[in-house]
């Protein structure tokens, strides 16, 4: 199943793509997708006749991240071994965590703030993982079990307050819209293999990013097992596995996004996503 939620008169309505690719409106089945509907969901919507629900108009301003705020955005540092390359550091022998406050947390195609105190904004497309079920100290092979489906996140970081402005890596990941979610929650039944897909960015029509998520370190059962033995992931959790080469950091010289850059960013299966970079001073909505 392929999962969205989108805003209507002020409201999210929670919905799901048809066969046709139409947006079926499912609140009569479920309230909306939350911490607390998320692990009952598949059963809500098992078996309705989809043909028979309302459709409802996808405009891409009124796309919402597909699950309502999450308890805690996870994020995976240096998981692709050709990113570790290109930012000239050894391959981590666990992974690096971190979090994002949920305050970064917005819709797929919603602006990019840029604040006159950033000096490199950047960008990483990256596959998100979405918790279906409560996971403490679970095993490899339970891992799975406790994973919902899939998404695309763009881990937007400022580079400056990251790796210059001293203590954790927080602060460069932590600004209003940081984290672009959607559009879809893709259920894992339609994804046989999350560690064969195929993603993409551009910046201003310009390709920055190409990979793949064969090149992990640590695979998606590897993540959430690991992650399980040091807290409880919560259904609706969310956890950025990293990012592949072709970040503005990487580049020779280094480039960095500013007010009129169109960032563009898709995975193989579970959509794509569009922001443009505006001025904080002249954006009136910090969030969807």
């Amino acid at each position: 199943m392929k999962l969205l939620r989108l805003t209507v008169d002020g409201s999210a309505v929670p919905c799901i793509l048809d066969g046709e690719g139409k947006a079926r409106e499912v609140s009569s089945l479920v309230q909306d997708f939350t911490a607390e509907t998320l692990p009952g969901v598949l059963a809500m919507l098992s078996g309705a006749d989809f043909a028979a629900l309302p459709v409802m108009p996808v405009v891409d301003a009124d796309i919402l991240p597909p699950v309502a705020r999450p308890g805690t955005i996870w994020c995976v540092g240096l998981n692709y071994s050709d990113h570790a390359e290109e930012a000239g550091l050894p391959v981590p022998s666990e992974p690096i965590l971190f979090n994002k406050p949920a305050g970064t947390y917005c819709g797929p195609n919603a602006p990019l703030l840029h604040s006159e105190k950033m000096l490199k904004l950047d960008w990483e497309v990256e596959l998100g993982i979405v918790i279906g079920k409560r996971a403490l100290n679970v095993s490899r092979a339970e891992a799975m079990d406790h994973v919902l489906g899939y998404t695309i996140v763009n881990d937007v970081s400022e580079r400056a307050w990251q790796m210059e402005r001293g203590g954790q890596w927080v602060k460069g990941k932590s600004f209003p819209n940081f984290c672009p979610t959607g559009p879809w929650l893709v259920t894992k039944d339609e994804v046989p293999d999350p560690q064969a897909l195929s993603m993409w960015l551009d910046v201003n029509g310009e390709r920055m990013q190409a990979g793949t998520t064969a090149r992990m370190i640590f695979d998606v059962a590897t993540i959430v097992s690991y992650m399980s033995e040091f807290c409880v992931l919560e259904p609706g959790d969310l956890i950025c596995t990293g990012t592949p080469p072709g970040v503005g950091m990487g580049k020779k010289p280094p480039r960095y996004l500013g007010p009129g850059d169109v960032v563009a960013l898709g995975i193989d299966g579970l959509g794509r996503q569009r922001q443009v970079v505006q001025s904080l001073q002249t954006c009136r909505r910090v969030s969807p």
